[in-house]
């Protein structure tokens, strides 16, 4: 195992990845749709899964339990601070989970992570031994020209897409700044017509994920929120200052009507 075949399996898991998030995007949509941020076909966080999975859990081939859960706590790892650091370069929030349940702020739950967890069973004990055996029948040099020409377009992709995005990164924070009153689905909406507008580099990012939030927006919007819940807070916290003073005024007059009976 060298830096050759692990690029290698990390362009097939990243091009599995691309075909599996095709193909269920195709059964709930009933069209094609262009997955991940490259252009190309290949999803990068399924081929860095994969790779992670094959150096990190090696150690766990003796039982298929403890390696399941290991691959679980990797790809969730993995979900999660992709999601986050996408988040704070490129200001959107790219999917999210928080309408599902037991998810970590919104970034994995637990209904995709336990299918990331068979995965990694099939990728040590399946699919790692077959491609491993497939690249063991090509000579050196042939690998290296294969590898070469691959991350050759893979850096070309990378920078083409990175352009794309940073270019959506500035729409978003345009249309923030000049729209401060609105909402999260006024601000991503406003987001998305200016990007269909673009090239087809752009429009495609939108198709790619239809989900994806405006987050300055949605910060904003957290913001109001609390606001909003803090001046509930001190609303409710008046009342019962107040009915506290009119229970003390009461008995004041209680015990000064008591003491005049008296005298």
């Amino acid at each position: 195992m060298n830096f050759t075949t692990y690029f290698l399996l990390f362009i097939i898991y990243a091009f599995l990845g691309w075909v599996m998030e095709v193909t269920a995007k195709l059964i709930q949509y009933k069209r094609f749709i262009n997955r991940g941020f490259l252009v190309g076909p290949y999803c990068p966080i399924y081929g860095f899964g994969a790779v992670l999975i094959t150096i990190l859990l090696e150690r766990y081939l003796y039982d298929p339990v403890i390696l399941f859960v290991m691959a679980i706590v990797t790809c969730a790892t993995l979900e999660y601070l992709t999601s986050w650091i996408m988040e704070k370069l490129f200001k959107a929030r790219w999917w999210d989970y928080s309408n599902r349940k037991f998810n970590l702020d919104g970034r994995i739950c637990l209904g995709t992570t336990i299918p990331f967890g068979l995965l990694g069973v099939f990728i040590m004990y399946v699919s790692n031994p077959f491609i491993l055996q497939m690249l063991g029948k090509l000579n050196e040099n042939t690998l290296n020209i294969i590898s070469l020409s691959l991350f050759i377009l893979f850096a070309i992709d990378n920078v083409v897409s990175a352009v794309v995005i940073i270019g959506f990164r500035n729409t978003t924070i345009k249309i923030d700044r000049e729209n401060v009153k609105d909402n999260t689905e006024e601000i991503t909406k406003m987001v998305r017509e200016v990007l269909i507008q673009k090239s087809w580099l752009h429009r495609r990012l939108v198709n790619a994920y239809p989900k994806l939030i405006a987050i300055r927006s949605k910060i904003k919007e957290i913001k109001d929120e609390v606001e909003e819940s803090a001046k509930e807070v001190k609303k409710s916290i008046n009342e019962k200052v107040e009915k506290v003073k009119d229970t003390i005024k009461d008995k004041e007059e209680k015990i000064e009507t008591e003491i005049l009976g008296k005298k």
